[in-house]
């Protein structure tokens, strides 16, 4: 059993012995070829590469001379360790190499002079005495001939290097933060490649990758081609020491291959050499008696071989360094790519960063843009109410005289053309801002585009040009759309074109196919230069043209139409040229309504008054002027107005009206009041239960378009400037009031160009004379003085002269130009 056990024992120990050699040396040639191919196919792999050269030396007898092998090999050990001990005990303490000890391959040269020179000089010398060449003494002292030698060559070659192959960079600090996980004191980094945490302190700074790397992955990675130290590659080592050697002319050829090349014969050569040295020796130890007989052939056949392999590694070397420097060609210029990539994504990158501050920017410029709008349309609108109101009221008196109620026009012209510059200013901004909505509904196509007609017919007719409607094919009645919005779109291209064309035509054409309306406004006037074409859409532009015009115009007709009709899905496309006139096309996607009905046109006439129980209306609002207004305009009609200046008198003023018995039938309340605004009553009143109709009544323009909590709907809200017709319109519909209206016998402030009206006196040509120079001049004072001095003659000029005031009002020189240029050839009675 002893025996038996300790059998047992001997063949386990020597199973586990050999594992162990075999798992170390794979180790040693795992990291000598992941240092030397970049490449590490795994643990397994070397194992059995290992254990299969083990099987082979066994099989060539090659342990009988272990004893000389393991000579040899402790001689090399020596030196080698006595290097790392010179250079620990002596060169670090004399100044002769760095404090420190860097141990990261990212930081050193590949080959140290210091090092490797000291352990390859003891090695040769150590080896050359342990095989006798120095005598028998020299061969017992062989282990002390490496030791002796490393210690002294190892400081000489640092003082002759100046220690400057050490370091090959200077190390980046890495900041690492702590892991709570991990504990307080271990700071941890995610490496760039493998994505694992390791050690700050094992880890190195990748210019390639741009951030740490763990030593593992620097020491398999192949393509950065060690950007980190270029200079300390050992090809870029050994390149510079043939430089040294060799003269001058011979550096291109180095850099063309050559040097690679003997590096690499350099090792082969003497490396075949050895190992066929070695076995030679072997093969003569094994014959015995006869190797004296038979050692010139051997020695000749061992030679012919070596000499053979050599040419033949000679053109595989070659190959390889082609190879290699094809490989290395590729990989620069797959690096070039990859930077120029990376520069250009982190070009994209600014770009796109510089792009959303502008963003940013924009939109906080916009915002402030939307803040300034609102406010000043709100200050605007506040005193147009009080001015547009009591304009309306004047020119619907039949007791104002006919000159005052010229002025009066001209004032509400003013008025609604600094309006139209609200308007349009708002509506560009809700559009940009994304809070214009459109209100879809049926609406009457045919009847729509013939009130349009008729309108613009009248104004062409003012300024002496004809106006065409002409319609291709059939239209529907009904369609479907926004039909404010399809309106303003029409009215702001047909008034463009009527306003800029002072003789000739104005043609609307309209054309209605599947579903899709085409509207094309072709004028005659002095059309439009290149230049002109490119920014005729862009907010408050105003060509030539416009330039020469008594009107106002905003700049903003042709913007909103432009966007207005973008927003509906349509298209706006224009074509001129100087003195050809000027052609708008619009498509809208209208579709056609069957068997539905659109609101029909409201009775035309001045309202006197409602039939029916007299109604209360209250008013809400802090300012008097337009409190007064609404008074002025509701009780000629019959309505018994209250009003309150702030919320809360408007809640007591309800909460009294309760006690007697009195509540209003419909309230109008601002909004922006000191106090509690208008929000907060509204929403108190109906707390209270009161649920009369409620119409606010706003300068601010954009709260018509808000959300809100008390169940108000888009046409309860009016903005300020009121429109009499718009308030007392909610009013006829909110209370279900029946109108009664009186026609005015009211006569057309002017005829249209070249038209009198019979019987109509003509002054001589005499009188005419300084009233044209006048107009020609457009002296709008020498006008008026003028036309006074004819009304002072012969009362059978009074139509003309009304005529004349008519126009002078309204500055339409131009048509007063052609009216009396035609006068001047004419009788002058008709």
């Amino acid at each position: 059993l002893a025996v038996a056990a300790t059998a047992a024992f001997v063949i386990v120990s020597q199973l586990k012995i050999n594992v162990t050699n075999a798992y170390a040396g794979s180790l040693a040639w795992s990291n000598f070829f992941s240092r030397l191919t970049h490449a590490h196919p795994g643990r397994v792999v070397w194992m059995v590469f290992n254990t299969g050269i083990a099987l082979v030396l066994m099989e060539m007898n090659v342990f009988s001379a272990l004893g000389h092998v393991l000579g040899l090999y402790a001689n090399v050990a020596i030196a080698w360790m006595m290097a790392v001990v010179a250079d620990l005990v002596i060169n670090k303490p004399l100044g002769l190499s760095p404090p420190g000890i860097e141990f990261k391959r990212a930081h050193l040269y590949d080959i140290n002079p210091v090092g490797v020179g000291a352990m390859g000089i003891a090695s040769v010398l150590s080896v050359v005495a342990h095989l006798g060449a120095f005598g028998p003494m020299a061969e017992a002292y062989s282990a002390l001939i490496a030791l002796v030698t490393a210690l002294v060559v190892s400081p000489l070659i640092a003082w002759a290097t100046q220690g400057r192959y050490y370091i090959a960079r200077r190390s980046i600090p890495i900041v690492s933060e702590p892991n709570p996980a991990q504990g307080r004191y271990l700071r941890l980094q995610r490496c760039a490649v493998c994505e694992r945490e390791y050690e700050g302190e094992d880890m190195a700074h990748c210019p390639a990758y741009r951030g740490p790397i763990c030593s593992l992955c620097c020491t398999l990675d192949a393509r950065c081609n060690d950007q980190c130290k270029p200079d300390a590659r050992l090809s870029a080592q050994w390149n510079a020491a043939l430089r040294r050697l060799l003269p001058q002319r011979m550096w291109p050829h180095l850099d063309a291959g050559l040097a690679h090349y003997l590096l690499l014969m350099a090792l082969v050569g003497p490396g075949m050499a050895l190992i066929f040295g070695v076995i030679y020796v072997q093969v003569r130890r094994g014959l015995g008696e006869s190797a004296a007989e038979y050692a010139p052939l051997l020695k000749q056949g061992f030679v012919s071989v070596y000499l053979l392999l050599i040419i033949v590694s000679g053109i595989v070397v070659w190959w390889l360094v082609l190879a290699h420097r094809s490989r290395v060609a590729a990989q620069d210029e797959s690096y070039r790519q990859t930077e120029a990539l990376q520069r250009e994504i982190e070009s994209h990158a600014r770009t796109d960063q510089q792009l959303q501050d502008a963003k940013r920017a924009a939109d906080a410029a916009n915002q402030a843009k939307s803040r300034y709008i609102t406010t000043i349309s709100h200050e605007l609108r506040t005193p147009l109410n009080s001015i547009l109101g009591y304009a309306q009221l004047l020119e619907e008196d039949e007791a104002m005289p006919a000159h005052r109620r010229q002025a009066v026009s001209v004032i509400r012209r003013g008025g609604d053309h600094l309006l139209s510059l609200i308007e349009g200013t708002l509506d560009i901004a809700r559009i940009e801002g994304g809070k214009l909505t459109l209100e879809v509904g049926p609406l009457r196509f045919a009847d729509g585009l013939a009130e349009i007609t008729r309108l613009f017919e009248l104004e062409a007719a003012g300024r002496g040009t004809a106006f065409h409607f002409e319609v291709q094919g059939s239209l529907p009645q009904v369609v479907r759309g926004d039909q404010k919005r399809v309106r303003q779109i029409l009215i702001n291209v047909l008034g463009n074109a009527v306003k800029f064309t002072s003789r000739g035509r104005v043609v609307l054409r309209v054309q209605y196919q599947r579903e899709m309306a085409r509207f094309e406004i072709e004028d005659t006037g002095p059309g439009m230069t290149a230049a002109e074409l490119q920014r005729v859409f862009e907010p408050f532009e105003r060509g030539a043209a416009a330039s020469g015009m008594s009107g106002g115009s905003t700049g903003l007709g042709l913007t909103i139409a432009r966007m207005l009709t973008e927003l509906m899905g349509g298209e706006m496309t224009v074509r001129s040229a100087p003195g050809q006139g000027t052609t708008f096309t619009i498509r809208l996607f209208l579709p056609e309504v069957h068997g539905a009905r659109a609101d029909a046109p409201g009775q035309r006439g001045l309202r006197t008054g409602y039939a029916g129980a007299r109604r209360r209306v209250l008013v809400v609002d802090n300012e008097e002027a337009d409190r007064r207004l609404v008074a002025d305009v509701l009780q000629p009609l019959g309505f018994e107005v209250q009003a309150a200046a702030s919320g809360e008198a408007a809640l007591e003023l309800l909460a009294a009206s309760v006690v007697r018995g009195s509540l209003p039938d419909a309230i109008f309340m601002d909004l922006a009041m000191p106090g509690i605004d208008g929000w907060e009553t509204i929403r108190r009143l109906r707390g209270l239960g009161h649920t009369m109709p409620l119409a606010v009544v706003s300068a601010n323009a954009f709260d018509k378009r808000l959300e809100n909590d008390v169940g108000l709907a888009s046409e309860d809200f009016i903005v300020k400037p009121v429109r009499v017709a718009e308030l007392l319109d909610w009013l006829g519909l909110q209370l279900g009031l029946k109108w009664t209206r009186a026609e005015p016998a009211r006569k057309p402030l002017y005829a249209a160009a070249g038209e009198i009206a019979a019987p109509l006196r003509w002054p001589s040509a005499a009188v005419l004379e300084p009233l044209h120079e006048a107009v020609k001049l457009g002296h709008v004072r020498g006008v008026n003085r003028e036309i006074e001095i004819i009304a002072g003659g012969d009362p059978a000029y009074q139509p003309f002269v009304a005529q004349m005031r008519a126009l002078a009002g309204q500055f339409h020189f131009e048509t007063m130009n052609q009216i009396l240029a035609k006068a001047s050839h004419e009788p002058r009675t008709s």
